[in-house]
Parts: C-alpha cells; structure tokens; sequence
C-alpha cells in the first residue's frame, strides 16, 4: 500500500493552509514532516487521515481514490501532542480498545496488549487508570495504543513534546526500529531539525503551507533545494550573509573581501545569499582555508558541552555553536572563522547554487 497526495491543497475562511502539495509514500516508510508552528503538518495529517477533505487535488491510497473518505473507513492510527486516553479504562484496555472494538479473539488481544507494554515500557502501569499516570507515561499509553493497532498509516503529531529529556531520546532511538518492523507507513510531525536527523528516513520540509524539498532525511539536511529549505532545517537559524563574487575575489556585506575559494569557486560572478549552520562558525581557527569574521559577542549560552555564542558584526548577528564551556563577556571582542568549504551558496531567486560535502 503506498499514500499519494497528488496536487493536494487546503483552504478555510478564503485562506490557503494548504497548496500545492504532492507526494508519495510508499509501504513501510517513514515520513518526517518538518516545519515551525502552523507550517502546515498537522493540517496535511488531518487530510491523510481522512479527519478533513481537501479543497483541491486527490489523496490515493494503494492505488485507489480515496479523497473525501471519512476516516472511519480507513485503517488509521493517529497520535497527538496532547495525548488522548479514556480516564475510565486501565492502561490495558485503553491499549486494547481499538483491538476490541474490531472484535479480535482474546488471546490476540492480551498478546499484542503485553508487547506494546513492554516495548513502551508500561508494564508495571497496565492495571492503572491513566490519571494516575505520569504525563510521560499518558503519552506512552497513546502510542501503544496506536501501535497494537496495525494500522497501514500510523500519524503522529510531535508525540514526543510531553516526554521527560531521558525517554525522548531513548523512544527516538527505538522509534525508528519499530516503525520498520510494522511495514506500516508512519508519518511523523516535528518542528525540530535534530529529531528528523535522528528518526533518518524521509523527510518533508514544510513552509506556509508549501512542501519546499522531500527526499531522504540526511540528503535534504545536506543539500537543500533552496533557503527556505535550509532555514527549516535548521536549528538554531541559519546563518546569512550576502556577498558579491568578481573573479577570484568575493565582497561581503560584512565589508571585508575574501578569496573566491570553496564553494565559490565554481560559480559565476554575481551576487549571493551566503548560509552556514551554527557549528561551521568556529571561534578557534580551523584549517588555513578559513576567513576571518571580527565581531562582538553579545550574549553567550552554556549547555554543559556545549555553548552558544551570540556575535554582532556590524547589521548581521550570527550564532556559533562551539564545544566545551565558553565564558564570553557581552561586548567582548573576539574573532569568528568561517571555512569556505562548509557553506550553502543561494542565488537571487534562492534557489541553491552551491554546496559541498562538507556543508553538512
């Protein structure tokens, strides 16, 4: 079974949440759908699911039209931020609920229940009521429930947003075995870069209702179609800078000129969009390749092995992301490096005009 979003769009209230959207997801997949708040991932899950029809376009599953099919008729699993349990029911039978109601034989039902809980790690909860939970393991109950249900298209909202730093790191390891196993398509909403890279698979960048690049996961991180694909994919934001190439000679909107070397080596003359991700700017110099940034530090941010630094350059503020802890002054001044060959060059239409391996 694959799904097939063939020129979908979506439009309320005379406004287009949706346009243009085309997309093929074949059996077994996993599907990343990337983009900031209101990008549009919940609204395309919705149209998938069968919860809303498109204004436009067709959805095909398996081969067969199924636009406008409620999605009491499709085999749909779907699993929200805010997870959604019956108060009622133990954990058991909030699992077993949708196993119940297609009125399998106990035994299946008891056996697939047991393995959800013990991959989702419920075991010792199943005889509790979901308010005596833990919002962590609320969340856990929706997602076994979603699971013991086999469904051909599972859906999941940022299921991940409500858990405790230690279990989201270990689900999102673990996810991405499960959902092969299945042979299930799973389609999986996120507003952060670093979780579609550690899911992998696919994935769908999403920007105002415009799906920008899909392909998979890594390739699209390293070689985005455009910057708007970039700067979805990134997190903190992409660095920008402009920058005009005259020969072997590139003038920066910074007012300093560098050697056309890198990534500018092989494109023509003319004006550029100059994008680099926070860890390609060094405060150390790395190789001899690297030009010098001057800048000041504004503000600086430790994460324990890590440290974000805020640098002003004139108009432009970039952020570095630097190993170890670094105790950096507002207003100090310090010297940013920057390797031509870890940079995303965009043309005037911002589409990519560069990027080499080492961009990643």
């Amino acid at each position: 079974m694959s799904l097939v979003l063939d020129n979908v769009g979506l439009a309320r209230g005379g406004q287009d949440l949706l346009s243009g959207i085309s997309l093929t997801l074949p059996k077994g997949s996993l599907n990343v759908l990337l983009g900031a708040t209101l990008a549009g991932k919940t609204s395309l899950m919705r149209l998938m699911a069968g919860l809303d029809a498109p204004s436009t376009g067709r959805i095909l599953v398996g081969g067969t039209d199924v636009t406008g099919q409620p999605v009491q008729k499709r085999n749909v699993a779907m699993v929200y931020q805010q997870f959604i349990n019956y108060p009622a029911m133990s954990v058991y039978e909030n699992i077993a609920s949708p196993l119940r109601v297609a009125r399998l034989p106990a035994s299946e039902i008891d056996a697939r229940v047991k393995n959800a809980a013990a991959l989702l790690r419920l075991e010792p909860y199943l005889a509790r009521k979901p308010l005596e939970l833990s919002g962590g393991q609320q969340q856990r109950t929706a997602i076994a429930r979603a699971l013991v249900k086999r469904a051909e298209l599972v859906l999941l909202d940022e299921p991940l947003a409500n858990l405790d730093y230690k279990l989201r790191e270990e689900l999102r390891e673990e996810l991405p075995r499960i959902f092969a196993e299945s042979g299930a398509i799973f389609v999986y909403a996120t507003t952060e870069p670093s979780e579609a890279l550690l899911l992998g698979g696919n994935t769908a960048a999403l920007f105002q209702g415009r799906l920008t690049q899909f392909g998979p996961t890594a390739e699209v991180f390293r070689r985005p179609r455009d910057l708007t694909t970039a700067q979805v994919f990134s997190d903190p934001p992409l660095n920008t800078l402009s920058g005009v190439k005259q020969g072997d000679q590139v003038a920066l909107s910074t007012g300093a000129t560098v050697a056309a070397e890198g990534a500018f080596a092989g494109v023509p003359d003319g004006p550029y969009t100059i994008g680099f991700r926070a860890h390609h700017l060094a405060l150390d110099r790395p190789p001899a390749a690297a030009f010098a940034l001057p800048a000041t530090v504004s503000v600086s941010e430790i994460t324990g092995s890590e440290s974000y630094v805020h640098l002003d350059l004139g108009a432009h503020r970039l952020i570095a992301l630097v190993p170890g802890v670094r105790r950096l002054e507002p207003g100090q001044a310090v010297t940013a490096w920057l390797d031509p060959r870890r940079l995303f060059l965009f043309d005037d239409s911002g589409g990519l005009a560069a990027a080499l391996a080492k961009a990643a």
